[in-house]
């Protein structure tokens, strides 16, 4: 009995390794000789595949294929769909419709398919274009599919009257959604800001066409940047919301869809249920990753809000080094053809060497020495190798830094700093948006008419009167718009020329003409 197992498995094994090289054989197509001929014999029969037809005539190959040169006889085609058949991309069967006398029957007339393989070498080989091909983009609509995705689960969360009531069903298809959505943002996302670089030295060398992507991109940055600020808070709210309710959520939808799992060889079901629950809870955990600070660390929706930002300065130096070569700025050998004019206008010697020490900054040595008195002066006509030698510590020759003496200072504990700094962060958000909810009525309000104002109030009062007399016309014209970062929209009107407004705050009374002040929160459009 163990000599049969025995034979089994090698037998089992010989089988394993004769379908590796029977996979390889199926990409050899690729890297043969002819490989655009058989690429463009391989397209008709995918094209074919997307039509829902079942097989195609070598007479039909001929006439549908996109030949990469002239096109071929009807022999070479068929001797392409052979060796295409041998290495495993086709299936052949006789052309029985054919075969009308008895010649027919001793001619080779063949009807060919795609196989299993084949056709996955096509699929393998579409995705691996469209991925190179395809163009990486930082997406608002992911965040407002985000949002709206994680609005639905709440609201299956909360009509439900327990946890047996909520609809899996519907539940499962929302998470599926959510987490489609925001892997297709994310890996958008880090293509599009590491492809950001290599846009612009690209673009460095045609100056017309920099100018043109830096304001394309400048105001595609500043739309997402101005979206993803918008949707951060309420995407975090929701997700400290639903974190402490997602735990038995996830174990309803990991428990439907594992009643459909294929059983495998003494699997445990326990071990498989728990396995998807894991995998669930950290797809989750890198949801919250992204909009939800961990300890000390930013939320990645803040880090990538930083890196799109970091890219304007880099257009910018890129505009300055073309602007640079746009003006001819001189290079060194320019100016060595210069100084070497000035030493052929020198009238002797002696001048040019003092051009020479002053160009080469030729000055007379300067001797440092531990070994000599202090009140001794050592001559700048001294050589280096009578001066007296100061010795120094290799490491500050190696490193530009003596080696410390004595322990290594102890790594001071920051914790409770973080935790003052956080407290004070915390508390000011709250004040800010206090001054944001005091502010912002959607009402028209007198400047006259606000009153008194605290601190934060104030602050945030002149931030926004600074934007608006920023973007006015004129003194009597009106003005409307959104501020920088994309949470409010404003309106400044002015009063009458001898109107009167004055603003109370601790500090003093700010006065001025009077205006008329509108400011609205932004509202998020689906």
């Amino acid at each position: 009995m163990a000599d049969t197992d025995l034979a089994v498995k090698q037998r089992t094994s010989g089988h394993q390794d004769v379908s590796v090289l029977a996979s390889s054989d199926l990409f050899r197509h690729v890297s043969a000789d002819k490989a655009a001929f058989y690429r463009a014999i391989m397209a008709v029969f995918a094209a074919a595949k997307r039509q829902y037809r079942l097989q195609l005539r070598p007479e039909e190959v001929l006439a549908e294929a996109d030949w990469p040169s002239a096109p071929p006889s009807r022999e070479e085609v068929a001797a392409a769909l052979s060796q295409l058949t041998e290495w495993g991309n086709l299936e052949s069967q006789p052309d029985m419709a054919r075969k009308q006398t008895l010649a027919d029957f001793y001619r080779a007339h063949n009807i060919y398919r795609l196989s299993r393989g084949g056709e996955a070498v096509e699929v393998g080989l579409d995705a691996f274009a469209r991925n190179l091909s395809h163009r990486a983009q930082l997406q608002t609509v992911a965040l407002e599919d985000i949002d709206s995705r994680l609005q639905a689960l709440r609201q299956l969360v909360d009509a439900a009257a327990s946890i047996h009531d909520i609809d899996v069903a519907k539940t499962n298809e929302v998470l599926r959604d959510l987490v489609r959505v925001f892997e297709d943002m994310t890996a958008n996302a880090q293509a599009f800001m590491a492809g950001v670089a290599r846009s612009l030295e690209l673009r460095q060398a045609d100056a017309t066409a920099l100018v043109a992507y830096k304001r394309r991109l400048i105001e595609y940055l500043d739309r997402f940047v101005s979206d993803l600020i918008r949707r951060s808070d309420s995407i975090a709210r929701m997700l400290r919301e639903l974190s402490e309710r997602i735990d038995p959520v996830l174990a309803l939808v990991v428990e439907r869809d594992s009643r459909d799992a294929a059983p495998g060889d003494g699997e445990d079901r326990t071990a498989e249920v728990q396995r998807r629950q894991a995998e669930w809870r950290e797809r989750w955990k890198g949801l919250c990753g992204w909009f939800l600070s961990q300890g000390n660390e930013l939320p990645q929706a803040e880090l990538l809000r930083s890196r799109a930002r970091a890219a304007i300065p880099q257009l910018l130096a890129a505009i300055a080094a073309v602007n640079e070569q746009r003006s001819g700025r001189s290079d060194r050998s320019a100016d060595f053809r210069v100084l070497a004019q000035w030493f052929a206008a020198c009238g002797s010697d002696g001048e040019a060497h003092r051009l020479s020490r002053a160009a080469f900054a030729l000055n007379p040595a300067r001797h440092f020495s531990l070994d000599v008195a202090a009140d001794e002066d050592i001559p700048a006509s001294t050589s280096w190798l009578d001066a007296p030698p100061l010795t120094i510590n290799p490491r500050l020759r190696e490193y530009g830094e003596a080696a410390p003496r004595g322990p290594l200072a102890r790594i001071r504990d920051r914790s409770r700093e973080r935790e003052l700094m956080a407290r004070q962060l915390a508390d000011e958000s709250r004040q800010v948006e206090a001054a944001r909810k005091r502010l912002a009525t959607a009402h028209p309000t007198r400047l006259s008419e606000l009153g008194e104002l605290d601190p934060h109030a104030f602050a945030l009062f002149l931030n926004l009167l600074g934007e608006a007399l920023a973007a006015q016309d004129g003194p009597d014209k009106p003005v409307e718009r959104q501020t920088g970062d994309g949470l409010l929209h404003l309106r400044l009107e002015p009063l009458a020329a001898d109107s009167f407004a004055q603003i109370r705050t601790t500090a003093g009374a700010f006065t001025g003409r009077d205006h008329l002040l509108t400011i609205s929160p932004m509202r998020m459009t689906r």
